[in-house]
Formats: structure tokens, C-alpha cells, sequence
């Protein structure tokens, strides 16, 4: 006999179906990052939608949603799927948060500035790593670890010290929310330009990038 929508243990079934269903989703993901694209990840608090309260109980938390929990462990890069299922079921639900300054930094500019660049450094035939974008409009190429410590210098270089461009590094005790986690409860980070094997581990120099763009944030805020 099947059971009957509304009947109390036939709706409890269902839902723990459900919930056991999202987990392992929730854990392939997971383990794609850790296995297949070599990162580390950390479980990530999540805010509800609209009062936007933080899962980490602090009714005072100055980035809801937006932040590791602190009980929870990172998940180290090289886990499987079992090890991923084991370390995330003592946290249901989190977000997926990539540390950054381990295997990439990360240069970060307006979704639609990078969105151009984009276009363009594909043209040129440069090298380029992953790019997120974010839910709340921006855009996050994935270079090489170093690049928010070298970023004033490289700017410097090329003759950007001085321009007010909408342009910053991610580098040591930042995070990213990878897709397709839900950032902040605003909507779900994606790929603009998804990872691959080569790029995953070797993601390029910031300075064959910055050049690009930062033309493109200067252009675009004219």
C-alpha cells in the first residue's frame, strides 16, 4: 500500500525521503569541490529571507549568512564522499564556503565589469581560472595565492594606483560562497566560468588579468 498525502506517517516518510535526498545532493557537491577540484571547504552559516536572521543564533552577527560556523570542522581538499557525508551531517543544510589564500586568491569586481572582461581576456587567449558570481552582483576570478598581497604594487605597476576603481582582492581569511549555495539568502552564487581540471589547480597570475581588468572597471564607471 502507498501512502496517503496528509496521513501523518506517510508525510513523515516523505520528508525524511526528502531530507535524506537533499543531503546526499548536498554531499556529491561538496565532494566534487574537495575531490575533483582539489579545495578545501568549510560549512557556511545561512540567513533566512526576509528578516534575514543568521543560522548561528547571534542576533547581532554583522554578516549573516555569510560566514563559517564555528563549531563546524573544514572539510579538507582530497575527501571523498564518504568522509565528506560523515564530517557534514553534524551540519545539515550550510553553506558551502571555499576558504580563500590555500589554493587561490581571488580579484573581484561589478558582475557586469567582469562579465566584459570575460569576453575579452577570452579573445586574448589568456589563461583564466574559474569565476563566480554572486548574488548580490559581483564577479570572482580565481587566481593565483598571493594576488591580494601583491595587488597594491601590481596596481602601481600599471598605472591604476591612483584610480577610484571598483576593484579588490580576496586573499587569507576570506571566503566565497560557491555555487550553488545561497549567499546571505539573496539568491545562489553560480559559475561564470565553471572550473575544469587545469584550471582548478593552476589558476593564473593576477598580473596577466589585473591589466583587463581594470581597464574594464575604469570604462565602466565612466
Amino acid at each position: 500500500m502507498g501512502f496517503t498525502i496528509g496521513g501523518s506517517r506517510g508525510t513523515r516518510e516523505f520528508r525524511s525521503g526528502a531530507r535524506r535526498r537533499g543531503r546526499t545532493s548536498e554531499c556529491t557537491a561538496v565532494a566534487e569541490y574537495t575531490g575533483l577540484w582539489g579545495w578545501d571547504v568549510v560549512p557556511g552559516a545561512r540567513a533566512a529571507a526576509p528578516s534575514q536572521d543568521c543560522s548561528c543564533g547571534d542576533a547581532r552577527c554583522a554578516s549573516p549568512g555569510a560566514h563559517p560556523l564555528a563549531f563546524a570542522p573544514t572539510v579538507p581538499a582530497g575527501a571523498t564522499l564518504d568522509e565528506v557525508t560523515e564530517a557534514w551531517g553534524g551540519c545539515p543544510g550550510a553553506a558551502v564556503l571555499l576558504p580563500v589564500g590555500r589554493a587561490f586568491d581571488v580579484i573581484e569586481v561589478s558582475e557586469e565589469a567582469g562579465r566584459r572582461a570575460l569576453v575579452r581576456l577570452e579573445r586574448m587567449g589568456l589563461p583564466l581560472g574559474p569565476v563566480i558570481v554572486t548574488a548580490d552582483g559581483r564577479a570572482q576570478f580565481f587566481v593565483a595565492p598571493g594576488a591580494a598581497a601583491e595587488l597594491p604594487q601590481l596596481l602601481y605597476r600599471m598605472g591604476w594606483d591612483d584610480a577610484d576603481l571598483d576593484l579588490r582582492a580576496l586573499g587569507p581569511g576570506a571566503f566565497v560562497t560557491a555555487p550553488s549555495s545561497d549567499r546571505a539568502g539573496l539568491g545562489q552564487a553560480g559559475w561564470l566560468r565553471p572550473p575544469t581540471l587545469d584550471s582548478a589547480g593552476g589558476p593564473p597570475q593576477a598580473r596577466l588579468l589585473l591589466g583587463t581588468l581594470a581597464y574594464i572597471c575604469h570604462r565602466f564607471r565612466r
